[in-house]
């Protein structure tokens, strides 16, 4: 029997061994895209296709339910020639006026107290001013539109009669709308800008007014020279998000005024739905969306720069 002898090839311990598709770090890197893909995909389809679309849809003549016929700028010449659009463009400016100008400026004061050592109680007040914030705002709305009532039991009539006023049409009078509204928006949002600017005041360091004070500065000093410079990047932040929210004003108006879309509250985005959902025609409602979206751009613009400029 004869033997064979197999010829072994001794193993290679430095061979390299064979690189795999995912390694441990592209394996992590995939687990974390897929937990946070969830909100991306949502956003996504609810976002930035409805956006997209919208733009898409400016340039397109449709109700909603037949076919789509492309008209170019059209739906734009139609808007930009509309006296109610202007109309309702000048309302939405005088409201951000009357509602949102004001709401800054008292929200920097109401922080400031509140920061002080002379009011006790804080939590009690910081809870009570942000109430108006987490409460709904139709809920919100509906009460005002009591408040506001035509009638003379309104309790705003009321107050008015105190001091030999006739009763006011809140509702239909041109400057009651905007006051009444006006009101509304500075109930709401007052309270959210003070607790912005209280958390920024708190980030400043309590040796600069201490410091302050060793030099004989006023309190009027403190806050010119200390409290606004560094309060300028929160000013920004609120002026930004309130202008932007004031632009988009709907629901107070549309609850106050409801679906007879008076003139004398009528919105942009009033106007928008009401070119949507009333006359459906949702062409010039897109157009009307890209015309406020580009204000909206041009007016923060403006306004960042002002704010910018505070302090320095």
């Amino acid at each position: 029997m004869s033997e064979i002898n197999i010829k072994q090839t001794p193993l290679n311990v430095n061979q390299p061994e064979p690189k795999q598709f995912f390694d441990e770090k592209k394996k992590e890197a995939l687990a974390g895209y897929l937990y946070i893909s969830p909100f991306f995909i949502l956003f996504a389809i609810f976002g930035v296709f409805p956006i997209l679309f919208s733009f898409y849809l400016g340039f397109q003549k449709w109700n909603g339910f037949g076919e789509m016929e492309f008209v170019g700028f059209r739906n734009f010449s139609l808007i930009l020639s509309d006296p109610l659009f202007w109309k309702s463009l000048s309302n939405t400016l005088i409201i951000w006026v009357m509602g949102t100008l004001p709401q800054l400026i008292i929200g920097i004061i109401l922080a400031y107290a509140l920061n002080s050592a002379i009011i006790r109680f804080k939590g009690i007040f910081r809870v009570g001013i942000f109430m108006p914030y987490v409460t709904s705002t139709v809920a919100v709305a509906i009460v005002f539109g009591i408040m506001f009532n035509d009638q003379p039991f309104g309790l705003f009539n009321i107050i008015a009669g105190w001091f030999g006023v006739n009763p006011i049409n809140w509702t239909t009078n041109e400057w009651g709308v905007k006051i009444a509204i006006s009101t509304m928006v500075f109930w709401r949002w007052i309270g959210y800008n003070t607790i912005i600017y209280l958390a920024g005041l708190q980030a400043i360091p309590n040796e600069l007014y201490e410091a302050a004070t060793i030099d004989g500065a006023t309190t009027r000093q403190k806050i010119q020279y200390i409290t606004i410079p560094l309060l300028r990047p929160i000013i920004i932040l609120t002026v930004f998000t309130s202008t932007i929210g004031a632009l988009q004003l709907f629901t107070e108006p549309l609850i106050l005024i409801g679906r007879t879309f008076r003139e004398e509250g009528l919105t942009v985005v009033l106007y928008l739905y009401r070119e949507a959902f009333t006359n459906m025609a949702f062409g010039t409602a897109s157009a009307t969306a890209i015309i406020l979206f580009l204000i909206i751009i041009m007016i923060s613009s403006i306004n960042v720069f002002i704010a910018n400029r505070i302090g320095r």
